[in-house]
């Protein structure tokens, strides 16, 4: 199998990204993890909170990641993931809330000066970046804007993709679980699928594999990414667990739910049990899964050329 390289990674093998005590020791264990499930390189995912404690995280990354050739080999980069999202109920998701906001170019610059150059993609809502001033900036610097957790409109959606936006996270998911049935934010970036960038889960849960299957016909193979958005737990199996503010069980589906079940906060899954769905429960054939997996995302982050 070609080795892979995720988009989406919070955290893997016990080992969560999210958290001001981070070691150098843990994140080499995460990587050597990482790279035992056929991960040949990651962007590691940093999600929202206050901006100076997701700064101080940023920097911290970076910091141990040049202390460790094997995490300068596989994370090549950072993805940031808020923010400036979506505060309307169900696309939040495990973001919090109280420390969501709209897009500013005061902030986001701190941002990405914490993470050191690292910074490949930022996750935003197009609707919450007024005038998309940050989707332009971030755009000019030749970082990749990807829309989610949010709701913009076909016309705010049309817009941010003529500021600069080129790419949509985790589509399916970071809204909520009942949509109008035809107007609804999963039709409206299908619709722009020749101009973005489409990442999906691809755990079952997430996104059911029937979903899934007409999901990726509809938007051209070519176009689509799939992603882990590991959790900490991702590389355990199922189980309970503590991480951070959530106590999770993680079942054999290998989906985290929320206590209450309200809502998934990230997955357990790994890119190697992605590949394998994709051939058993999609029907792809292994070029194809390699393409989602592989080759697209190198693309898209501009690792290879087209």
């Amino acid at each position: 199998m070609t080795s892979m390289l995720d988009l989406q990674v919070n955290g893997f093998g016990g080992i969560d990204f999210n958290q001001d005590s981070l070691t150098a020791e843990e994140l080499h264990e995460a990587c050597i993890r990482l790279a035992s499930h056929g991960v040949e390189a990651i962007l590691a995912t940093i999600i929202t909170e206050k901006i100076e404690v997701m700064a101080r995280r940023l920097a911290n990354l970076a910091r141990l990641r040049l202390l460790d050739p094997l995490a300068q080999k596989l994370i090549v980069g950072f993805h940031i993931e808020g923010p400036f999202l979506s505060a309307e109920l169900g696309y939040h998701g495990a973001h919090p809330v109280e420390m969501i906001h709209p897009a500013n170019a005061e902030e986001m610059p701190r941002l990405l000066d914490a993470a050191q150059g690292l910074t490949r993609i930022v996750t935003l809502a197009p609707e919450a970046d007024p005038g998309y001033k940050v989707t332009r900036m971030l755009a000019d610097q030749g970082i990749m804007v990807s829309a989610g957790h949010c709701n913009p409109s076909l016309d705010e959606l049309r817009a941010a993709i003529d500021a600069g936006l080129r790419m949509f996270t985790h589509l399916g998911n970071g809204c909520p679980m009942q949509l109008p049935r035809h107007d609804n934010i999963i039709q409206r970036a299908l619709s722009q699928a020749d101009k973005l960038w489409l990442c999906f889960i691809a755990d079952g849960v997430h996104v059911p594999f029937t979903a899934l299957k007409n999901y990726l016909r509809c938007a051209d193979i070519n176009r689509c990414i799939v992603v882990s958005d590991a959790m900490a737990a991702a590389g355990l199996g199922p189980g309970r667990y503590k991480l951070g503010r959530w106590e999770i069980t993680i079942g054999p589906d290998l989906a985290a739910w929320a206590p209450d079940r309200s809502h998934l906060v990230g997955s357990a899954i790994t890119m190697r049990q992605s590949f394998a769905n994709l051939v058993q429960h999609i029907g792809l054939t292994e070029a194809d899964a390699i393409r989602l997996t592989s080759t697209n995302p190198k693309l898209a982050i501009g690792l290879v050329s087209s």
